[in-house]
């Protein structure tokens, strides 16, 4: 039999055009992302629906259009609610209800807008110092939805729950060193923004690991504050300390004598070096900062002895105020010495606190005043949770 050819298409193209050309083009990059992110919304709309159906399901004891005598209650349509993702906005889910309100979805948190990882992802962008508005442009970019004012609140107020949780646990009892030092905020009171000091007292523990203990907020750093604080650790279990290092300040030292009377104390030798080189004049400081060091770098006490009373007898009539200045507060300046010499470098000086401060002002700068004290204790609080604390030898 004849075999019959099929013929060839011969249409002809438009002018100019190729076989290739007439292909269905590709779409571009963000457009293809964007399809994926809808289909994703999608998925994840229909999979929630589904899961708060059998929720329901279960509460009531029955499905849909069934009878049975094990029925505990009967459903009450639904109502709509928006959702943030992190494949962006889920707009008007169908959330089912029952007739005695008892139904509540575990399919996410009750009063909720966010899912908990993207609501956590913003809050570690405010623990981060990143402004509002920052967060705002970020989440508009990225989710398809910019945070409320309300939902920043409830943002932050999760956070504070954290806060009063830690703030209130207890103590272990024994800690080896106890660093006690403060730094000031700008906070919001009416229509006026003040400084406000966060005391704050940094522990070491028997196995060298450093944690804060406590925070608090005072309008002025006096005895009061420092006293309540220490008191405040007291309670919690912190009973038995081996050595707290400060600086000289009048309140500080006296809430120390009251509280933790039997407890040795170090004198910050940074701030008294600070306070004897403040009395001698510019062109003569560095040979006495030399000096002034190397009384505790001396291998002993007698030795380092020795040598503050030679420094106090070649200064006495020169300089008499930074000798008033080295004197006060110096049986505490080498108690260090009682210590093992591993620990000297770590005891010496309040450094420790010092550096903790130093990176929180790195993240909390861009936030220029905070609006309450909660706020302020609370962001500072995470914002230490997030920074690693070294180990030191003890």
């Amino acid at each position: 039999m004849p075999v019959h050819r099929q013929k060839k298409d011969t249409t002809p193209l438009p002018s100019g055009s190729t076989p290739e050309q007439t292909a269905p083009a590709l779409p571009d990059q963000q457009t293809f992302r964007q399809y994926l992110r809808e289909l994703a919304r999608s998925a994840i709309r229909v999979v929630l629906e589904g899961v708060m159906r059998e929720e329901l399901d279960a509460l009531i004891g029955v499905g849909w259009g069934e009878c049975s005598p094990k029925r505990k209650g009967y459903r009450n349509g639904s109502y709509t609610r928006d959702l943030v993702t992190s494949s962006g906005q889920i707009e008007d889910i169908k959330v089912p209800r029952d007739r005695e309100g008892q139904f509540h979805t575990q399919a996410f948190e009750r009063y909720s807008r966010y899912e908990p990882h993207v609501a956590e992802g913003l809050t570690q962008m405010f623990v981060a110092g990143t402004s509002t508005q920052k967060v705002g442009k970020v989440a508009q970019t990225l989710l398809g939805a910019t945070p409320s004012a309300s939902t920043i609140s409830r943002l932050n107020q999760t956070l504070t729950q954290h806060f009063e949780t830690w703030r209130e646990r207890a103590l272990q009892t024994h800690w080896r060193i106890l660093y006690l030092d403060g730094i000031h905020f700008s906070i919001r009171h009416g229509d006026k923004a003040d400084s406000t000091l966060i005391l704050t007292a940094l522990g070491v523990d028997l196995a060298g690991n450093k944690e804060v203990l406590a925070r608090r907020s005072c309008a002025e750093e006096d005895k009061d504050g420092w006293a309540c604080l220490l008191q405040d650790l007291r309670s919690r279990g912190a009973t038995h300390i081996d050595m707290i290092v400060t600086d000289g300040h009048d309140g500080r030292l006296s809430a120390v004598a009251e509280l933790f009377s039997a407890t040795p104390r170090q004198r910050c030798l940074v701030h008294k070096q600070r306070n004897v080189l403040n009395a001698i004049p510019r062109r003569e400081r560095a040979d006495v900062q030399a000096e002034l060091v190397g009384i505790w770098e001396q291998p002993t006490k007698q030795e380092a002895l020795i040598h503050l009373a030679a420094f106090k007898a070649k200064y006495a009539v020169r300089y008499p105020e930074a000798v008033r200045s080295l004197a006060e507060d110096e049986e505490h300046l080498l108690t260090f010495y009682e210590f093992p010499q591993s620990m000297h470098r770590h005891i010496q000086t309040t450094n420790a606190i010092e550096s903790l401060f130093s990176n929180v002002r790195q993240r909390t700068d861009q936030i220029d005043v905070f609006t309450t004290e909660t706020s302020c204790l609370t962001i500072v609080w995470a914002t230490i949770q997030d920074i690693r604390l070294h180990k030191i030898s003890v």
